[in-house]
C-alpha cells in the first residue's frame, strides 16, 4: 500500500489591527478602535475578562483623583515594616528584588511629584465613566452598574476628622461627598454591627458593578456582535514579517500593520522578547464570596480604611478583597492577609459561608510613577502598548482605549498623552 501524503495548508487573513489581550484594556481599544472603522481582530488565550478585569472590587473609581501612593510618614512605614499589616503585606525575598522599584515610587510620592502625576491622568479620570456609559445598553449591562458610590470606613472620631478634612482638601475637583456620623451610616448600611464605626466618608460619584468579569465579556461580545473576530491565541507567537505583524491561529496566520499589546501582568512576557525592559512591577490582590446572612449584606462597597479591604455585594455573594502582597507575578498563593481580613470582616458584618473552593489571586501591573504605558512602542513601528494602570484598570479600560485609538488614527486626542509615552524609562 502506498503512503498517504498528507499536505496543510495555511490560510492568510488580514486586519488592519491586532489587539493582544481580552481584559477591560484590550477590549476598550478594539471598541474604540472598531468605531472608527478598523478591520480588528482581538484575541487572549481564555475568555475574555477572566483575569485581573474580573478580581476586582468593580468600582469606577471616578473619586480617585490622586494616585495610590507610597507612605511617607515614618510611623506608617514602621508599621508596615512588620509585615503584620492587611493592607500590605509582602514577601522578603521580593521585597529585595524590588528595592530599586519601590525606591523610585517613594521619590514619586513627594506630594510635588505626586501632584504633577495626578494632574497628568486626571483627564481619564474624569472621563472614565462617561466612556464606560457609552457601551453600557448596547452591551446590555445597565442591570449590573449602580451609580450609588463607595463609603470608606473610619473606626475612630480623630480617623473620621482627618478624612473629613482631606476630603475638603479635594475641593477643587468637584467631587460629591458626604461624612457620615454613626447614626447616619447606619441608616445607609443597616447591616453594619453596631458600635464598630465611627462613621463614614461616602464618595459618591463613583459608579460600581456586580460582575466585572461579566461587564468586561459584555462588551467583547458586543465588539464580535458589530462585526470584530475574536480568537484564543497565544501572544507570544507573535512576530514580524516585513511590514506586518503575523500571528498564527490554528491553521490561518493572521496578519496585521498594527498591534496593540494589552496583557496586564504578563505585558513582560512579550516586551521582553523584543528587547525592552520596563519597571513594571506587581501588587498582588486575592478576593473570597461569602453568602449573606440574614441581616444581608453591603448596600455599597465598604472599604475598611483602616484594615485596608473591601466588602461588597457581587452577584455572585459578598466579595472580600484584600489589599496588596508585594510579590512576584506566580509564586504561590498566601492566605495570611484574607484570613485576617475576614476576622476583621466579621466583626463589622455579618457574613454566611465561604462560597469558592479556593481564594482568587491576581495581580496589578504597576510602574513606579503611578502612571500606565499608553502609545507606540519605541522601537518598533505598527506596535502599541497599553498596560500598567496598577489599581484602576477596571476603571480606565474604555477611556484607555479612546486615548489610543485616537493616536493611532491621528486624531486630537482626548489629553496630553506625553505623561504615558514608553520613553520616560529610556526603553
Amino acid at each position: 500500500m502506498g503512503r498517504v501524503l498528507r499536505v496543510t495548508t495555511t490560510a492568510t487573513r488580514q486586519a488592519d489591527v491586532i489587539v493582544l489581550g481580552a481584559g477591560i484594556v484590550g477590549v476598550g481599544a478594539a471598541l474604540h478602535l472598531q468605531e472608527r472603522g478598523r478591520n480588528v481582530l482581538l484575541v487572549d488565550r481564555g475568555e475574555p475578562g477572566a483575569e485581573t478585569s474580573h478580581g476586582n472590587a468593580g468600582l469606577i473609581e471616578r473619586a480617585s483623583v490622586v494616585p495610590y501612593a507610597f507612605p511617607r510618614e515614618v510611623g506608617a512605614l514602621a508599621a508596615l515594616a512588620t509585615n503584620r499589616s492587611i493592607a500590605v503585606r509582602y514577601r522578603p525575598a521580593a521585597l529585595l528584588k524590588m528595592a530599586p522599584w519601590l525606591a523610585r515610587y517613594w521619590w514619586n510620592s513627594a506630594p510635588d511629584r505626586l501632584d504633577r502625576l495626578g494632574r497628568a491622568i486626571l483627564p481619564l479620570i474624569e472621563r472614565c465613566i462617561d466612556e464606560h456609559r457609552r457601551w453600557t445598553k448596547a452591551a446590555g449591562t445597565e442591570a449590573l452598574m449602580r451609580a450609588e458610590g463607595w463609603i470608606e470606613l473610619y473606626r475612630t472620631r480623630r480617623g473620621l476628622e482627618q478624612a473629613a478634612r482631606a476630603a475638603c482638601e479635594l475641593a477643587s475637583y468637584g467631587l460629591a461627598y458626604d461624612v457620615l456620623d454613626r447614626d447616619t451610616l447606619r441608616e445607609r448600611e443597616p447591616a453594619l454591627l453596631p458600635g464598630t464605626v465611627a462613621g463614614a466618608v461616602h464618595w459618591r460619584d463613583p459608579v460600581t458593578v456586580s460582575d466585572p468579569g461579566a461587564v468586561t465579556r459584555a462588551y467583547a461580545a458586543l465588539f464580535a456582535a458589530r462585526g470584530g473576530t475574536l480568537e484564543k491565541a497565544d501572544a507570544l507567537a507573535l512576530h514580524q514579517q516585513g511590514t506586518d505583524w503575523v500571528l498564527p491561529i490554528g491553521q490561518t496566520m493572521w496578519r496585521a500593520p498594527e498591534v496593540v499589546a494589552a496583557l496586564g501582568p504578563w505585558s513582560g512576557d512579550l516586551y521582553e522578547r523584543l528587547g525592552y525592559r520596563f519597571p513594571l512591577a506587581f501588587k498582588r490582590g486575592y478576593h473570597m464570596h461569602y453568602a449573606a446572612a440574614d441581616e444581608g449584606g453591603p448596600r455599597h462597597p465598604l472599604c475598611d480604611a483602616q484594615a485596608g479591604f473591601v466588602l461588597t455585594s457581587m452577584r455572585r455573594g459578598i466579595r472580600l478583597t484584600t489589599g496588596i502582597e508585594l510579590a512576584g507575578r506566580d509564586e504561590p498563593s498566601d492566605s495570611w492577609q484574607l484570613d485576617r481580613a475576614e476576622s476583621v470582616a466579621r466583626r463589622l458584618m455579618p457574613l454566611g459561608p465561604r462560597l469558592d473552593a479556593e481564594a482568587w489571586r491576581g495581580a496589578r501591573p504597576c510602574f513606579p510613577d503611578m502612571l500606565p504605558v499608553i502609545g507606540p512602542a519605541p522601537r518598533h513601528r505598527g506596535l502599541w502598548l497599553a498596560f500598567g494602570h496598577a489599581h484602576h484598570g477596571f476603571t480606565l479600560g474604555p477611556v484607555t482605549g479612546r486615548l489610543l485609538a485616537e493616536m493611532m488614527l491621528g486624531e486630537p486626542t482626548l489629553c496630553d498623552p506625553t505623561a504615558f509615552a514608553a520613553t520616560r524609562f529610556g526603553s
